[in-house]
């Protein structure tokens, strides 16, 4: 596929994708008679040249725009509340979400809140409460400056509570983004921490969707495609980036967040309680649980590590090949081995198993978790 040739495709939330795609916004809301967007970003990419040249370029459209930008690195419930009080103060007419996966599902979580005002977690899924999804959301769209969570055609937003930090997840399909303004142009700065931490969150996304117990062989197809791009494109995008690569891996960020939908496991679960409790970066703790995880999933699984190896072109197709093919990359591209490097502690450990324990991510792992396993993971990754 030529980067510079912009394309659409529809999945069903319709993607422009190619370098250049974003300069399509302000005509995209005009023609939908959209005139007062709220922007949410992140306090980082709220200060950068190519968000203040996305902000200039619909002002001078005539497009009035509000920028909110206060959200944690991991969002919070009270993210959510300020930025729909700006909503409602400025008096807007669409969202658009511009960043990673914490903008992305901040912004989905305000255009759900817009017209949906009980407690925010009252439309947690994991207790069903996708059922109370039922009015109408505003015009919502997405532009990823990143290529990891794939939250650009998702439709749920990952939100913690200010004070337990418990992770809860809001859903429905009325939360998909209208059109997707998918350029690789605006993951071209991104310093190469970044690229690796976010690119290999897109990993683990489509291996734990390839391995999730839940039948979808349409999301097998898609993961797999998802890790041979990775495969070929991760490492020179954090060391040599070009637009080919950068395109590569955006694509298969959104490969991982489609196939997902099938599942996840282990290590979404061993990740999560690390952002919770020490505020690590999402895509940083899949990163150094991923090789410890899977091979906690070997054992009953060798038939499907031999399809992803097979995905990733390597001559050793077992479990163990792919597993130190993960502990490899990991380290050509700077990711630390282990959890001692990022902060992780002796005494935290009883702790982070219990809250993995209690995660959502791992009930769909192909092979059952305990605590006790959790515990040990967690051991052996210290």
């Amino acid at each position: 596929m030529d980067p510079y040739q912009i394309v659409q495709f529809n999945i069903p939330t319709t993607i422009r994708f190619g370098c250049g795609a974003v300069q399509e916004l302000p005509a995209y809301l005009r023609q939908h008679q959209l005139q007062r967007p709220l922007l949410v970003t992140d306090p980082v990419i709220a200060q950068l040249p190519f968000f203040k040249a996305i902000a200039s370029g619909l002002d001078a459209q005539g497009i009035r725009v509000e920028v909110f930008a206060a959200i944690h690195k991991n969002p919070v419930k009270s993210d959510v509340y300020k930025g729909t009080a700006v909503w409602d103060d400025t008096d807007r007419d669409a969202i658009v979400g511009i960043g990673g996966g914490a903008a992305l599902d901040v912004a989905r979580a305000i255009a759900l809140r817009v017209n949906h005002r009980e407690d925010l977690f009252k439309y947690d899924d994991l207790i069903g409460g996708d059922v109370y999804v039922t009015g109408d959301v505003p015009h919502f769209i997405t532009i990823p400056t990143t290529a990891g969570t794939g939250s650009e055609v998702g439709r749920s937003a990952i939100i913690a509570d200010d004070e337990t930090h418990q992770k809860r997840i809001l859903f429905s399909p009325k939360l998909m983004a209208k059109v997707v303004f998918a350029d690789p142009l605006l993951t071209m700065e991104l310093p190469p921490h970044v690229t690796a931490a976010t690119g290999m969150d897109a990993l683990t996304h489509n291996m734990e969707a390839f391995l999730a117990k839940n039948p979808n062989p349409i999301c097998d197809g898609i993961a797999l495609e998802g890790i041979r791009l990775i495969a070929r494109s991760l490492e020179k995008a954090v060391t040599e980036p070009d637009e080919t690569v950068r395109s590569n891996m955006l694509v298969a960020s959104m490969m991982g967040a489609i196939a997902f939908q099938k599942g996840l496991g282990v290590v979404h679960s061993l990740a999560h309680p690390l952002s919770s409790l020490l505020d690590t970066h999402h895509g940083l703790a899949n990163a150094v649980n991923l090789p410890y995880g899977m091979a906690f999933n070997i054992a009953g699984n060798e038939q499907q590590f031999r399809r992803m190896a097979r995905a990733m072109e390597l001559t050793d197709e077992t479990g163990n090949g792919v597993v130190h093919y993960l502990t490899e990359l990991n380290e050509r591209i700077q990711i630390p081995s282990r959890l001692s490097a990022i902060g992780v502690l002796p005494d935290h450990l009883d702790t982070l198993a219990d809250m993995a324990i209690a995660d959502f991510a791992h009930p769909n792992n192909p092979k059952p978790v305990s605590r006790d396993d959790f515990r040990a993971l967690y051991e052996k990754a210290l």
